[in-house]
């Protein structure tokens, strides 16, 4: 163990913290996680430690769900500029704007958004969930669905749902193509090919699976398929190669890199222990709006 992952370790010790890591995290960050996962799995642990101090290696939203669920709790990240571009892509004003056009419908939004544009919205979801949220709804409702659209069309495509979608999308799943996807299964001819439901119609057509990141994880452990093609940020295939030493993952595209995921360090993550700074901390009248909707997301991921 190198100094600097004991000196993390006995901060973290001191401070009563917990260091909660996303998939798409640099593997050093990775590998001092107390949990590694996607943003629901996340977002549960974060309701469920009785931490002091929450640690948060992700983007800003996912930190901001942290604090949403909670306000007990300091969360901090190692580089608070870690930004979300599909976040950004939905704001509150113009989506209250949207639902004066559609008055009867339900919003569900996201996890990958603003605390703000949540405090607007009806229920949460993830990529995990996604389909089992809108299960849970009555046929006939309308409904408005921000911020990625090729998330909701996915869900579409399982449901027969039909919504209002917001023209969202996250920049790191669209590089990946589908003549990527060809071009892999031609290389790896044995291999099996799983993807995001963020990337493209055209993408998910081609393909054996589709998974959220967890999901991905889950698959490669219990499928005894031996070669997988993955379609998500490359940052998953670390883990998945470390927890499946025997078989072999190859990225669909070196091109699906997130550069916010890839801001945090183990240098920036001893300096939060140290000066606990780059706390986020979402105001409580925004946080009691949005609550509501997290919970509900919540609710159905038990």
């Amino acid at each position: 163990m190198n100094m600097l992952v004991e000196k993390i370790l006995r901060l973290k010790e001191k401070r009563k913290a917990i260091i909660l890591v996303h998939n798409y995290q640099p593997p050093e960050v990775q590998d001092i996680a107390d949990y590694l996962g996607d943003s629901l799995g996340l977002s549960q642990k974060a309701a469920q430690s009785d931490a002091e101090v929450i640690v948060f290696c992700g983007v800003h939203f996912m930190a901001e769900t942290a604090s949403i669920l909670c306000p007990d709790k300091k969360v901090l990240m190692p580089d608070i500029s870690a930004g979300c571009p599909m976040a950004d892509m939905v704001d509150p004003t113009k989506l209250k704007s949207v639902k004066k056009e559609h008055p009867q419908a339900i919003v569900i939004s996201y996890v990958n958004t603003s605390a703000e544009v949540k405090a607007e919205s009806d229920i949460c979801c993830t990529s995990a969930n996604a389909v089992k949220v809108f299960q849970s709804l009555d046929s006939s409702q309308e409904v408005i669905f921000v911020p990625d659209k090729y998330l909701g069309q996915y869900v579409t495509s399982q449901t027969g749902r039909k919504m209002v979608y917001w023209n969202g999308f996250c920049p790191v799943h669209v590089k990946i193509l589908a003549k990527d996807i060809l071009r892999q299964r031609k290389k790896y001819p044995e291999a099996e090919t799983m993807v995001h439901p963020e990337c493209t119609p055209e993408v998910i057509n081609l393909v054996d699976k589709v998974f959220s990141t967890s999901g991905m994880c889950r698959y490669a452990k219990e499928s005894k398929v031996k070669e997988i093609i993955v379609g998500t940020e490359t940052g998953l295939i670390y883990r998945l190669k470390k927890e499946n030493p025997d078989k072999k993952f190859y990225p669909a595209s070196e091109l699906a890199i997130c550069p916010n995921m890839k801001l945090n360090s183990l240098e920036k993550v001893l300096w939060t222990l140290e000066d606990m700074r780059n706390e986020v901390k979402v105001p409580e009248k925004i946080r009691v709006k949005s609550i509501q909707a997290v919970n509900k997301m919540l609710s159905l991921s038990k």
